[in-house]
Protein backbone atom coordinates (compact mmCIF):
# COMPACT_ATOMS: atom_id res chain seq x y z
CA UNK A 1 0.00 0.00 0.00
CA UNK A 2 1.13 3.54 -0.71
CA UNK A 3 2.76 5.77 1.84
CA UNK A 4 -0.03 7.28 4.00
CA UNK A 5 1.41 9.52 6.75
CA UNK A 6 -0.49 9.45 10.06
CA UNK A 7 0.07 13.20 10.52
CA UNK A 8 -2.11 14.25 7.57
CA UNK A 9 -5.84 14.34 6.82
CA UNK A 10 -7.35 13.00 3.59
CA UNK A 11 -10.34 13.23 1.25
CA UNK A 12 -12.24 10.55 -0.64
CA UNK A 13 -10.83 12.18 -3.79
CA UNK A 14 -7.21 11.44 -2.69
CA UNK A 15 -6.12 14.90 -1.65
CA UNK A 16 -4.19 15.35 1.58
CA UNK A 17 -4.25 18.29 3.99
CA UNK A 18 -1.87 19.43 6.71
CA UNK A 19 -2.57 22.17 9.24
CA UNK A 20 0.52 24.27 9.87
CA UNK A 21 1.31 26.20 13.06
CA UNK A 22 0.06 29.47 11.53
CA UNK A 23 -3.38 27.91 10.93
CA UNK A 24 -3.00 27.63 7.16
CA UNK A 25 -3.77 24.36 5.42
CA UNK A 26 -1.31 22.90 2.92
CA UNK A 27 -2.85 20.55 0.35
CA UNK A 28 -1.64 18.11 -2.26
CA UNK A 29 -2.48 14.73 -3.75
CA UNK A 30 -1.63 11.46 -2.06
CA UNK A 31 1.10 9.04 -3.07
CA UNK A 32 -1.69 6.61 -3.98
CA UNK A 33 -3.20 9.13 -6.40
CA UNK A 34 0.22 9.93 -7.88
CA UNK A 35 0.86 6.21 -8.45
CA UNK A 36 -2.50 5.78 -10.19
CA UNK A 37 -1.88 8.79 -12.43
CA UNK A 38 1.58 7.74 -13.53
CA UNK A 39 4.03 10.37 -14.72
CA UNK A 40 2.55 13.81 -14.02
CA UNK A 41 3.17 16.27 -16.84
CA UNK A 42 1.32 19.47 -15.81
CA UNK A 43 -0.80 21.02 -13.07
CA UNK A 44 -3.39 23.80 -13.40
CA UNK A 45 -3.80 25.63 -10.07
CA UNK A 46 -5.84 28.65 -8.95
CA UNK A 47 -4.19 32.01 -8.30
CA UNK A 48 -3.23 33.45 -4.94
CA UNK A 49 -6.27 35.34 -3.65
CA UNK A 50 -8.80 32.98 -5.20
CA UNK A 51 -11.52 31.56 -2.94
CA UNK A 52 -12.15 27.81 -2.76
CA UNK A 53 -15.17 25.91 -1.48
CA UNK A 54 -14.74 22.51 0.18
CA UNK A 55 -15.51 19.69 -2.24
CA UNK A 56 -15.47 21.90 -5.32
CA UNK A 57 -13.16 21.58 -8.34
CA UNK A 58 -10.17 23.95 -8.14
CA UNK A 59 -7.78 22.71 -10.80
CA UNK A 60 -6.52 19.86 -12.92
CA UNK A 61 -3.57 17.51 -12.93
CA UNK A 62 -2.34 16.05 -16.23
CA UNK A 63 -0.45 12.80 -16.55
CA UNK A 64 0.60 10.49 -19.32
CA UNK A 65 -2.58 8.49 -18.61
CA UNK A 66 -5.32 11.09 -18.04
CA UNK A 67 -6.42 14.52 -16.83
CA UNK A 68 -7.85 14.44 -13.31
CA UNK A 69 -9.85 17.01 -11.37
CA UNK A 70 -8.56 18.43 -8.10
CA UNK A 71 -11.05 19.11 -5.29
CA UNK A 72 -10.64 21.44 -2.32
CA UNK A 73 -10.53 19.62 1.04
CA UNK A 74 -11.51 22.83 2.88
CA UNK A 75 -12.98 26.22 2.06
CA UNK A 76 -10.77 29.28 2.16
CA UNK A 77 -8.50 31.70 0.36
CA UNK A 78 -5.43 30.59 -1.58
CA UNK A 79 -2.46 32.28 0.10
CA UNK A 80 0.31 30.41 -1.76
CA UNK A 81 0.71 28.00 -4.64
CA UNK A 82 3.61 25.79 -5.58
CA UNK A 83 4.79 27.58 -8.72
CA UNK A 84 7.76 25.21 -8.88
CA UNK A 85 5.37 22.61 -10.28
CA UNK A 86 5.17 24.56 -13.55
CA UNK A 87 8.79 23.63 -14.28
CA UNK A 88 8.89 20.35 -12.35
CA UNK A 89 5.44 18.69 -12.17
CA UNK A 90 7.22 15.37 -11.59
CA UNK A 91 7.88 16.62 -8.03
CA UNK A 92 4.39 15.35 -7.25
CA UNK A 93 5.38 11.80 -8.23
CA UNK A 94 8.75 12.02 -6.47
CA UNK A 95 7.64 13.71 -3.24
CA UNK A 96 3.84 14.13 -2.98
CA UNK A 97 3.91 15.10 0.72
CA UNK A 98 6.82 17.54 0.58
CA UNK A 99 8.12 19.14 -2.66
CA UNK A 100 4.94 18.15 -4.53
CA UNK A 101 2.49 20.18 -2.41
CA UNK A 102 -0.08 22.17 -4.43
CA UNK A 103 -1.61 25.02 -2.42
CA UNK A 104 -1.63 26.74 0.95
CA UNK A 105 -5.08 27.92 2.04
CA UNK A 106 -6.23 30.26 4.80
CA UNK A 107 -9.34 28.33 5.89
CA UNK A 108 -12.65 30.13 6.31
CA UNK A 109 -13.93 27.32 8.58
CA UNK A 110 -11.11 25.61 10.48
CA UNK A 111 -13.52 22.88 11.68
CA UNK A 112 -13.69 21.46 8.12
CA UNK A 113 -10.14 20.16 8.58
CA UNK A 114 -11.26 18.02 11.52
CA UNK A 115 -13.97 16.45 9.34
CA UNK A 116 -11.46 15.04 6.86
CA UNK A 117 -10.43 11.36 6.96
CA UNK A 118 -7.69 10.37 9.36
CA UNK A 119 -4.96 8.04 8.06
CA UNK A 120 -6.72 4.86 9.26
CA UNK A 121 -9.94 5.76 7.47
CA UNK A 122 -8.05 6.71 4.31
CA UNK A 123 -6.11 3.42 4.37
CA UNK A 124 -9.46 1.60 4.54
CA UNK A 125 -10.75 3.58 1.54
CA UNK A 126 -7.64 2.76 -0.51
CA UNK A 127 -7.87 -0.92 0.47
CA UNK A 128 -11.53 -1.06 -0.62
CA UNK A 129 -10.71 0.58 -3.97
CA UNK A 130 -7.84 -1.80 -4.69
CA UNK A 131 -9.68 -5.02 -3.79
Amino acid sequence: MSNIPDTLRYTKDHEWARKDDDGTIVIGITAHAAELLGDITAVDLPDVGDSLEAGEHFGDIDSVKTVSDLFAPVSGEVVARNDGLEESPESINESPYADGWLLRIKPSDAAQFDGLFDAARYRKLVAEETD
